[in-house]
């Protein structure tokens, strides 16, 4: 039989005549920042697949500007892969038909923005990730005509350096680079010579300098003045509950300020508990602030980041013991790696939600508001491949079946009324009636009930995986739920049943008066406390400075 000729390298040649159209705009891998439109329009294809960087923290600002201005009649029907849809121009781009489809991971900001225009056939979904789950799919079945990126600096033969803001940027790239996609990047800087390489030259196609830096948020500072002594009692229930109970000494803490206040008890309560050295050692974390009082005081050994924050360049680069440090001095974070860790390396997850189930069940997706969930369900699940035991994960073991293993550790610290002065626990998550809404497959669920090992409230721990049946698991939520519906259905007898049994405690189980959770037992009350802890290192941005 003879066999078919077939040309094996069609997309490469492909992208050899889109690149010819751009041929005379080019200087080296160089275009002047004002032909950054017009190139836009003569390399992007009606249909293709565009991958615009924009993380919960860095944002390839000036591309995306760019990307709004176009020629609707050249540019249109884009399909868009973003992690994290950030920008006004983000949505703007489907309201002006230069797109029409998205898969993304987050909202945040433009959330009620998104459910709006997904309700009103704007824009078409695709699907709602954790990062590491849409990072996957762009080396499988969402693999990128063309990526938008964003860098620090570029030399003169397109080398990148991304310091301290490194995140996502080398894995969008690598997709596209070794699958002949075309890719762009902005620059705030061009220089002779860069203090490091961090994506070489060859995978870059398009270097434009931007017409001012990329956006960058200060997404994980947390001002000490507003944790409140409520947030105190539950951080001191999940440090002496918890962390000190399991050992824990691995993990990731979400973004809230019950978590700072954890942060920030680990030297003054930690301290009387007598874990230091035993917990809380290796940590999978953005360069939180409220951090700083704990590395200060020799908790922590390591931190691994997602991503860098604003303020805290100066601290990292004299702590390099602590943090992933180059030869230049500066931090290299990495987005999916640390997903990665956090999924597999970690023993335990502490975050927050919106909306929580009677089984335990959680979301941040809520009516009117499709924020996604980012990397909290990496992060929050009992990852099924882990095979390396630690004193935490192998605490949450059946030691009845022969086969048993242990288990991650997920944390759910919540107050019973949020912010909204609405329950923090429901009867039915939103997230069912948005994923009717939005056509999804699956209800956008953050955490499943069956990854979900314990519960904190300013009421008391739920410990979740001690619990024998659902009605076990939905009293023992019951008994720390407060004065929501669901709390008040929690009875005298129930509850004693659940304290003997260890599957629930109470603050005075943990020999924890109420009244001691005050603010003096934070170790710093203030950013400018955080600033003496660390020498006059820490430079926080302006919104959060006091001038006292």
């Amino acid at each position: 039989m003879e066999k078919e000729k077939r040309n094996w390298a069609s997309k490469r040649e492909k992208k050899a005549k889109t690149m010819a159209k751009i041929s005379e705009l080019m200087d080296g891998k160089y275009i002047q920042t004002e032909s950054i439109v017009e190139v836009l329009e003569r390399v992007i294809t009606p249909g293709d697949k565009v991958v615009l960087e924009g993380d919960n923290q860095k944002q390839a600002s000036f591309l995306s500007k760019s990307l709004e201005k176009v020629n609707t009649e050249k540019v249109n029907h884009l399909h868009i892969i973003m992690s994290s849809i950030s920008r006004p121009e983000h949505l703007t781009i489907f309201e002006k038909g230069i797109a029409d489809k998205i898969d993304f991971s987050y909202a945040g900001a433009q959330s009620v923005r998104v459910a709006q225009m997904i309700e009103d056939g704007t824009m078409k979904l695709g699907d709602i990730h954790t990062y590491l789950e849409l990072y996957g799919r762009l080396f499988v079945d969402l693999i990128p005509n063309v990526v938008l990126v964003a860098a620090d600096k570029a030399d003169k033969a397109g080398n990148l350096y991304t310091g301290y803001n490194t995140e996502e940027t080398p894995t969008i790239v690598e997709a596209a680079a070794f699958k002949d996609g075309i890719v762009i990047v902005q620059v705030n800087e061009v220089v002779d010579k860069l203090p490091r390489v961090d994506i070489p030259g060859d995978w870059i196609d398009v270097v434009v300098p931007a017409d001012e830096p990329y956006q960058l948020e200060a997404l994980f500072t947390r001002d000490p003045q507003n944790i409140t002594e409520l947030q105190i009692l539950m951080a001191m229930m999940a440090l002496k509950g918890i962390y000190a109970e399991h050992e824990v000494q691995s993990l990731n803490h979400g973004i809230g300020f019950n978590t700072a206040a954890i942060e920030l008890l680990l030297p003054t309560y930690g301290e009387t508990l007598g874990i230091k050295g035993k917990v809380a050692k290796n940590w999978v974390l953005n360069p939180h602030p409220t951090m700083i009082p704990a590395i200060e005081s020799g908790w922590v050994e390591s931190i691994h980041s997602f991503g860098g924050e604003v303020g805290m360049e100066k601290y990292i680069a004299a702590r390099p013991d602590v943090f992933f440090v180059g030869k230049d001095g500066t931090m290299r974070s990495n987005r999916a790696l640390s997903q990665t860790a956090g999924q597999y390396a970690a023993d335990m997850f502490i975050g927050s939600t919106l909306q929580l189930d009677y089984q335990g069940n959680s979301s941040t997706v809520t009516k009117g508001r499709l924020s996604g969930f980012g990397g909290a369900p990496n992060m929050g699940h009992n990852p099924g491949g882990r095979r390396h035991s630690t004193p935490a994960w192998q605490s949450l073991r059946d030691e009845s079946n022969p086969l048993g293993k242990g288990q991650k550790l997920v944390v759910q610290m919540v107050e019973t009324y949020g912010s909204n002065k609405k329950p923090v626990f429901v009867e039915t998550l939103d997230a069912i009636e948005v994923q009717k809404q939005a056509g999804l497959a699956n209800a956008p669920v953050m955490i499943y009930s069956e990854d979900t090992t314990h519960i904190v409230t300013e009421e008391g721990i739920a410990y979740l995986f001690k619990a024998k049946s659902k009605e076990q698991k939905q009293a023992a939520i019951a008994a720390i739920g407060g004065v929501t519906p669901l709390g008040m259905t929690s009875t005298k007898e129930s509850l004693d049943e659940l304290r003997s049994a260890g599957i629930v405690k109470l603050p005075e189980d943990l020999g924890i008066k109420r009244s001691d959770a005050k603010r003096s037992l934070l170790a710093a009350q203030t950013i400018d406390d955080l600033i003496e802890w660390s020498d006059g290192l820490y430079e926080p941005p302006m919104k959060f400075r006091t001038w006292s």
